[in-house]
């Protein structure tokens, strides 16, 4: 490279490690079986549920982040029986978070820090990740996702069935283009002031045609040219207050049928709307139980933020010392408040989901 090009390209890249090609990945690490036959389940359901052609309540349930796959797979073994029980009313599918926004620093997720140790060993993480999501599929159990990084879904994506675009990039239009081309649903989570605005404004540019630059299953940098999604959905999440009560649902609904958009509504019962207290949650679910009960048509799902331990932890300096069962991020629910809870809404809800949508 000429000195004075030197001077001007890559100024604070201090090293580079290939990854191998999505593609690569894929092969060494194929979606078959009933792996396969989930994915294929959770993309039908997920879409009916949105498509009022199916009338189940749709519930995102499980760690806020995942960490240890161990831990991952042991929630996973607890979720299918419950999901299994409450099938025809409740359509389930477990958290299955790799990738967590910082807006200064700390830990960025299973992906980018495997190890939580700031090694970043991306490779490794993309090979775990991959594994624990075709062995969660495996058991039966769908997942559920948030897209962070605009190239990492080339190499998962196929494992998902339902996907999140967080506060914080909902506004974003990279993200936007992304889902855009995304092949599961995706919900847009209102700005973290509370605002619609910028929730309602995504789905309308998600659902249109888009191109945008990414990579292909080859490695190839490329121009990827989009149908536009249609199952594109706006998540209540709360913000300076919460905003699940029914005043804020029937505003959404409204700010929805203004942009001639389909009304489906997810309210996520952690972050604003629990004011970052997690036992709250449960008071959301009850909330939002009520309002369907009381003719609500609209909210389609709720996500609950659950782990086998209640409450969260900050991440030691030595890993092996991080408590079996807690969440090292958002701070959870229990599982047997999380059983307890789901049993009392599919009870609440078997008789009156069949007739409202």
């Amino acid at each position: 490279m000429p000195s004075k090009t030197r001077e001007v390209d890559n100024l604070h890249i201090i090293s580079q490690e290939e990854l191998p090609t999505p593609a690569e990945l894929k092969r060494e690490m194929p979606l078959k079986g009933a792996a396969l036959d989930t994915v294929l389940y959770g993309h039908h359901s997920v879409k009916g549920i949105l498509d009022n052609k199916d009338h189940r309540l749709l519930v995102v349930v499980g760690p806020c982040s995942i960490h240890d796959t161990a831990l991952a797979m042991d929630y996973a073994r607890l979720l299918k029986p419950l999901a299994d029980e409450l099938k025809d009313t409740l359509m389930i599918i477990m958290r299955v978070y790799f990738e967590k926004p910082r807006t200064t620093v700390g830990w960025e997720g299973l992906i980018y820090d495997p190890y939580l140790d700031g090694s970043h060993r991306i490779e490794h993480g993309l090979r775990i990740g991959r594994q624990l999501m075709l062995d969660i599929n495996a058991l039966g159990i769908p997942i559920a996702v948030e897209a962070l990084d605009l190239i990492s879904p080339q190499y998962l994506q196929d494992l998902v069935s339902w996907t999140a675009i967080g506060a914080r990039t909902t506004e974003s239009p990279t993200h936007r283009k992304l889902s855009s081309g995304i092949s599961s649903a995706v919900g847009f989570k209102n700005n973290v002031d509370g605002s619609l605005s910028v929730a309602v404004n995504a789905i309308r540019s998600a659902s249109a045609v888009n191109t945008f630059i990414s990579v292909t299953e080859q490695g190839r940098v490329a121009a990827f040219r989009t149908s536009g999604n249609p199952h594109c959905h706006v998540i209540l999440r709360g913000g300076k207050e919460p905003n699940y009560q029914a005043p804020f649902v029937a505003a959404c609904e409204e700010e929805l049928r203004k942009a001639a958009l389909p009304e489906n509504i997810l309210v996520d019962c952690s972050h604003g709307n629990s004011r970052k207290q997690y036992e709250l949650q449960l008071e959301v679910l009850e909330d939002v139980a009520q309002q369907i009960i009381a003719g609500n048509k609209s909210i389609m799902g709720v996500m609950v933020e659950s782990n086998i331990c209640a409450g969260n932890q900050p991440i030691p300096d030595d890993p092996e010392e991080i408590r079996y069962g807690v969440s090292i991020t958002d701070a959870c629910i229990d599982w047997p408040s999380t059983e307890a809870a789901l049993r009392k809404l599919a009870a609440q809800l078997k008789a009156v989901l069949p007739g409202r949508r």
